[in-house]
């Protein structure tokens, strides 16, 4: 028996197979260019488990339609990748393959991955943030990913502006969201560098901890996580986390007894592998429950 894992990222797909533990046993990965050629190339890769293949587990870029009720279940709905909006990417797999389906976003199966083999492995919640390109979150309460009517958009909550800060932001929908203000897209719009070229500079990384420590607060006093996981491009500058939980300890004034920081801020255990992994269990989880 494998279950079958796609992280569906905007840049690249990812497709593996695995096991009940969410060991990775086979991956794969494809460029992300127009539907009928990558998802071509995906569904190739697993016909040859064809027989074998218990379910998969879906983590895409989104936004995505998760309602089960819904007449767009299942699709991408309203990116920026104009190919993929409104696109059906369970329906084209349901075409192919005859097995349970799970689907959820890219950074909720990082968290689920994070929370059951990474860095909160043992916790029974977890808020996973990407900061890249863009930014977004995901959350795992009681072992079980959290969505509601839709899933969460964690990089678009809106935060201080840094009183010296004139950049007009980067967010084409709201003028001060922490994606617009703090995403890897913004220190490059607003210092005209990419952040790995930046990590020397000390006013990069002190705005950036201005943001990310409001996020953080939010997210911790909406949700109360055991452990927050920061991941993505630009949280590779390690020197970040040591200024974020600073910057946190100022912000909460003592009003929340915080765990010590330096277990609950911090970088992915699974690295790049996170999302990957948590659609492997993501796949055995949807399987377990049809059972």
């Amino acid at each position: 028996m494998v279950y079958g894992a796609i992280e569906a990222g905007g840049t690249k797909f990812v497709v593996a197979v695995g096991d009940e533990k969410g060991n990775i046993i086979k991956r794969e990965t494809y460029i992300t260019t127009e539907p009928a050629e990558t998802m071509q190339q995906v569904i190739q890769f697993f016909k040859q488990y064809e027989s074998d293949l218990k379910a998969i587990g879906i983590g895409s870029f989104g936004p995505i339609d998760i309602r089960k009720d819904s007449k767009t279940y299942g699709y991408i709905t309203h990116t920026p990748k104009l190919a993929w909006r409104n696109y059906n990417i369970v329906g084209a797999l349901k075409n192919e393959f005859h097995v349970p389906m799970g689907f959820t976003t890219d950074v909720n199966a990082a968290a689920l991955g994070e929370v059951k083999l990474g860095a909160a492995k043992g916790l029974d919640s977890c808020i996973y943030v990407t900061i890249g390109t863009g930014i977004g979150g995901g959350a795992v309460v009681r072992g079980e990913i959290l969505e509601g009517f839709s899933h969460p958009e964690m990089g678009h909550i809106m935060v201080k502006r840094h009183k010296h800060d004139r950049f007009t932001g980067n967010c084409p929908s709201h003028d001060d969201c922490l994606e617009g203000l703090a995403a890897g897209g913004a220190i490059e719009k607003r210092f005209g560098k990419k952040s790995a070229l930046l990590a020397d500079n000390e006013e990069v990384w002190n705005l950036e901890a201005h943001y990310l420590a409001q996020a953080v607060m939010n997210y911790t006093l909406t949700l109360s996580p055991e452990r927050i996981v920061l991941g993505g491009g630009v949280m590779k500058q390690r020197q970040l986390f040591p200024l974020i939980r600073q910057k946190l300890k100022g912000l909460m004034n003592q009003y929340v007894q915080l765990p010590p920081l330096d277990e609950y801020i911090v970088p992915p255990m699974l690295e790049d592998d996170a999302g990957i992994t948590g659609c492997v269990i993501l796949a055995v989880q949807t399987y377990e429950k049809e059972q």
